[in-house]
């Protein structure tokens, strides 16, 4: 006696659907998820440094970008609602209404966050605009490593 062999059939299970299934899940959270533009600065290390409180302080933060512009926030962090324009001109202006509204909301020092990789130049044209104003003390941003 034999025994039928249509059954050998009916056992293997078909997978690509689920694969189908598995790479459309995949597709849809690369895609709906959103990098983190908020992310915090790499700031370079000193050995020594004083704290200031950021309370009292107007933040800028410079991020790392290419070689012929940096982006500065008017805030700690990269916030895309504190971006400053891209424009020397404009950009200088609104560092220096920023900092005219913190004495106003006194807060007399100036924090600058600079990206580790920021190049000094940007650096340079922030503190150019913040020394623009009057009686504000300007502090540059670093880990203190022990």
């Amino acid at each position: 006696m034999r025994r039928p062999k249509g059954g050998a059939a009916e056992d293997d299970m078909d997978i690509t659907p689920m694969i189908d299934i598995t790479f459309l899940l995949l597709i849809f959270f690369l895609v709906t998820s959103t990098p983190d533009q908020e992310s915090a600065v790499v700031l370079p290390e000193a050995l020594h440094g004083d704290a200031v409180s950021q309370l009292e302080s107007t933040i800028f933060t410079i991020g790392e970008s290419g070689l012929d512009s940096a982006p500065v926030y008017a805030a700690d962090g990269k916030l895309a609602s504190a971006a400053l324009p891209e424009k020397e001109e404009a950009r200088d202006a609104a560092i220096r209404q920023a900092v005219a509204d913190g004495l106003a909301e006194n807060k007399p020092n100036v924090i600058i966050k600079a990206d580790r990789g920021v190049a000094y130049r940007h650096v340079a044209a922030v503190i150019s605009s913040i020394s623009k104003v009057q009686g504000v003390s300007l502090h540059l941003a670093v880990l203190d490593t022990d």
